[in-house]
């Protein structure tokens, strides 16, 4: 497990080399929903999303040798974008095993920091897992891994300092990394705080690994939020989550989508369909929140597929 001292010695380790995201009011949309709502704004992070925090904790932990080796991982997008960015910033390559359906414009970043892209119709994880043994390189887990999560638990850190009296605080899930980390953190300071995450009702790996009361793998994913379609929860994740959350809820593609339109035309916030999915469980009234609560809803990341953008609009 993830302890406070872990996450503290990610902020210093990580410190300037990441931006700390601004924590906007949203009074108009928290009308709308009955709450006091704030958004945690990480798609104004480096690469458009949350990851890079995780991704430099564990990289600045890798020893020279590991680092001039390679690495590789696997990703929807915005963890493969983090990985190379951070990995050209440390002069070595990064590898991205990416699905067949991987949004083009998540490809095209990766590219453009420098890193290479495998994409597959297979099995992610056993693509990556086959070619890290063949070429000698070093994976870095997208979410299941103790410093990814300290990393991204920085986050919590960053909300108590910014709004101590925070009451809720909601985060999508994918594989469950983020919230495993800002849950570690505010819980840890300030266990009454309500912890509630959120999947897409066609990518609840997570949900259906709590009640199962082991990480499970799903077969058939279906979501407009790719950001949050990892098909096995893991291990460390699964862990945390049961410590720290206090509830895992669901909500549809199209209340995602009508969030999205509605941070972008009230909050002028350009989220990806991930990134809107905590405000689409206020909307839905699926987050067992009180009237008048302060809630934070984390914007996980800004990197939106045009089509998608479209299609909300």
């Amino acid at each position: 497990m993830v302890e406070l001292r872990d996450i503290e010695q990610a902020r210093e380790r990580i410190g300037s080399r990441v931006h700390r995201t601004p924590l906007f009011s949203a009074a108009t949309l928290g009308q709308m929903v009955g709450v006091r709502l704030s958004f945690k704004a990480e798609l104004f992070q480096k690469t458009g999303s949350f990851k890079v925090r995780g991704v430099l904790n564990h990289l600045l932990q890798l020893a020279p040798e590991v680092l001039r080796n390679g690495l590789i991982t696997l990703s929807a997008g915005n963890h493969g974008a983090a990985l190379a960015w951070a990995a050209a910033a440390a002069g070595t390559s990064a590898t991205v095993v990416m699905p067949a359906t991987a949004v083009k414009s998540k490809i095209a970043a990766i590219l453009a920091y420098g890193g290479e892209v495998i994409q597959t119709e297979g099995n992610l994880l056993e693509e990556c897992l086959s070619i890290r043994d063949a070429r000698g390189l070093t994976l870095v887990h997208p979410f299941d891994d103790p410093a990814i999560i300290a990393g991204q638990g920085t986050i919590g850190l960053e909300i108590l300092e910014d709004l101590p009296d925070v009451e809720c605080v909601i985060v999508p899930i994918g594989g469950g990394g983020l919230i495993a980390g800002i849950a570690a953190a505010i819980k840890r300071r300030r266990p009454e705080v309500r912890m509630i995450g959120v999947e897409p009702t066609g990518a609840d790996v997570m949900r259906r690994s709590l009640a199962a009361g082991e990480p499970l793998r799903l077969e058939r994913l279906s979501t407009v939020a790719d950001g949050l379609a990892a098909p096995f929860a893991g291990k460390h994740t699964l862990a945390h989550v049961q410590a720290f959350v206090d509830n895992v809820v669901v909500v549809d593609d199209e209340t995602i989508l009508q969030a999205l339109r509605l941070t972008l035309e009230r909050a002028k916030l350009a989220a990806e369909p991930a990134g809107t999915a905590a405000f689409a469980a206020l909307l839905a009234g699926a987050a067992p929140v009180p009237a008048g609560a302060r809630v934070v809803c984390i914007v996980s990341g800004g990197n939106v597929d045009p089509a998608v953008l479209k299609r909300a609009l």
